[in-house]
């Protein structure tokens, strides 16, 4: 047993001291309290039980380290950037109120690095791992034995059909957990965007991509189909709906056979199958006619693909990957930029397979291009305009303005231009860019248009000038994406929208019962310790950044290819988001929070050995 120095126990004592005052801060707790106490000596032992556990390790304890600083560094910055006010309300001494912030600071770096080298000791450690989450090809599927006969025969043939059918089972389970949904929420949920997509393909409104045309495009198809077939508006929206629960259940069942693949043990997949169909706002969003739905899944389906193709190419993966390519390009503004920001480096990633994967790549893109111009054009289809990708921007202006700072007279005259300043303190909201956009548009955009270079150079001098006014209102409208503790009530909407067009919430399962079970199942995702971190956005954009530093610490930098997509979408969110706390923006990050965990796990195969043409089967 190692026995700690004095010098170690100082050090181990300096560091609890901060970790604890850290702790003590983010909890909103008076010093006196003994917890603190509990803190300081829980972070004492743990500090030295990781030293421990790092003594003993075989892995690469100086790309841990590395890994570790680097994410609690930029954590604690991102994490204090939102918190410090709290901590600092009841001083009024500049001197005193930086101490305070810089002391917490560092208990944060110290708390966090320590946490992360634990979690790497344990992720990085492959025969640990390969122990855990990997099968043996020739393993067969655990029996139960029990004094029931009967039991024992039931449970073991179902143990059977699910290790054969894996992905069958999953796609099933998630429908059946979903359908009570469906039901209540018959004919789906419909928002103020699903009621605009209706209009257009009712041609009440003339179609626009600010919402995509190709999503717009495929509600028509299932909601012209389901009139044809019933002439009832209720019962062909529920069409679409139901086509919707199955590409969403799909791509799950997806994912399972390719960890299947990857022989992950049949536990883990059963526990990423209950994920899906008995977390509710996965079956709340599968019946919501959003975009984002069907994006989630296509995002998911292709680093699904990505991972098969480096396994063996095949005819299944090829087509699975070129849809759901195009799924990414057509679904969501966003999904285009990330797809052209990834395309030379996914080129670079599959040059040995020039013949097969390649053209698929090109393909995707050479299509989404013919479609989103010459196609759209065709088609009279109006574009989002310039100020709906000017979000950000938008609301730093904004601040700058609402805080009075002094502007020169070409400044204020440039903006006077664009918009009327008297109401711009009663419409602006930190948190939320729509007011902007709508005093933009009520106002002279296309002066905007025309004078893109003096606004650019208007924005980059004002954040010169003035860049805490900046770097606030930029934390303002994108903590939620990132900060772990934000609270976002996820999956509240239900029911349609007033609308006079003929659809209507008509319920086939209701009741008191039900509405009071459907409370009970979305509020206590804001209520329980632990499985309430599965619905904080912040939470599961740490979960992604540590999965990307365990492939790092686990040297296998091939695998950050199949986080790029995610990575893409991530910051493009973070470039142009208009609402600072929107679950479904980054759906595709939770949706597919399985896939990442997993996939920085997996065993690659061989580069050699990977190259291989297209099978025949």
């Amino acid at each position: 047993m190692k026995i700690l120095s004095v010098k170690n126990i100082i050090l181990k004592i300096l560091q609890s001291f901060f970790a604890a005052w850290a702790l003590m801060k983010a909890s909103r707790m008076e010093p006196g309290n003994i917890i603190t106490v509990i803190f300081f000596m829980l972070c004492f032992f743990f500090f030295n039980h990781v030293d421990l556990r790092l003594s003993h390790s075989s892995f690469n304890i100086k790309a841990a380290r590395k890994a570790s600083a680097v994410i609690s560094l930029i954590f604690s910055v991102l994490y204090i950037s939102v918190d410090y006010p709290h901590y600092i309300e009841t001083l009024t001494s500049p001197l005193f109120r930086m101490s305070i912030i810089f002391a917490v600071f560092i208990g944060f770096i110290i708390l966090f690095y320590n946490l992360l080298l634990f979690l790497f000791s344990y992720t990085a450690d492959k025969p640990l791992l390969d122990r855990v989450l990997f099968v043996r090809s020739d393993s067969t599927p655990t029996a139960i034995h029990c004094r029931s006969k009967l039991i024992q025969t039931i449970v073991n043939k179902l143990i059977g059909l699910y290790c054969s059918h894996t992905g069958l089972f999953t796609f099933l389970l998630c429908l059946v957990g979903w359908i009570p949904y469906f039901l209540y929420q018959y004919p789906g949920i419909m928002t103020p965007d699903s009621i605009n997509q209706l209009e257009q393909v009712l041609h009440v409104v003339p179609y626009s991509n600010h919402h995509p045309w190709v999503h717009t495009l495929l509600i028509g198809l299932f909601y012209h189909l389901g009139y044809a077939i019933t002439g009832n508006m209720i019962i062909a929206m529920s069409f679409y709906t139901f086509f919707q629960m199955c590409m969403l259940a799909f791509s799950a069942a997806y994912l399972i056979n390719t960890l299947k693949q990857y022989q992950i043990r049949y536990a883990f997949c059963l526990i990423i199958t209950l994920f899906y169909a008995l977390v509710p706002y996965h079956a709340v969003y599968s019946v919501t006619i959003w975009k984002d739905i069907l994006f989630a899944a296509g995002v998911m389906v292709f680093g699904c693909s990505m991972l098969r193709l480096v396994r063996k190419v095949t005819p299944a993966s090829l087509a699975a990957f070129a849809l759901s390519g195009l799924v990414v390009c057509l679904f969501r503004s966003n999904g285009w930029y990330a797809f052209c920001l990834c395309l030379p480096f996914l080129c670079f990633y599959f040059r040995k397979k020039v013949k097969t994967i390649i053209p698929i790549l090109l393909g995707v893109f050479a299509i989404s291009v013919i479609v989103k111009y010459p196609v759209m054009n065709a088609f009279h289809v109006t574009q989002p305009d310039l100020i709906e990708s000017l979000a950000i921007p938008t609301q730093q202006v904004a601040a700058v303005l609402c805080n009075d700072r002094p502007l020169t007279d070409d400044q204020l005259e440039l903006i006077e231009n664009v918009i009327d300043l008297t109401y711009i303190k009663d419409l602006y909201n930190p948190y939320y860019a729509d007011n902007m956009k709508e005093l933009v548009r009520s106002g002279n955009q296309s002066y905007l248009a025309d004078h893109k270079k003096e606004f650019l150079k208007l924005w980059i001098d004002l954040g010169i000038a003035y860049p805490g006014d900046y770097f606030t209102a930029y934390i303002h409208q994108t903590y939620g994406y990132w900060y772990p503790d934000s609270f976002y009530l996820v999956a509240e909407a239900e029911g349609v929208s007033a609308t006079s067009l003929g659809v209507s919430h008509t319920p086939l399962l209701r009741g008191p019962l039900v509405i009071k079970a459907k409370e009970i199942a979305i509020k206590l995702g804001g209520m329980l310790p632990l499985y309430s971190t599965l619905w904080s956005m912040g939470v599961i954009c740490w979960i992604f950044i540590f999965c990307i530093g365990n492939i790092l610490v686990r040297n296998e930098k091939r695998k950050l290819i199949f986080y790029l997509p995610s990575v893409s979408l991530l910051l493009t969110v973070l470039i142009a988001t208009p609402v600072a706390t929107e679950f479904r923006y980054v759906y595709f990050l939770v949706f597919g929070l399985p896939l990442y965990l997993m996939c920085s796990f997996v065993r690659l195969p061989d580069t050699e050995k990977s190259n291989t043409s297209v099978s025949s089967k």
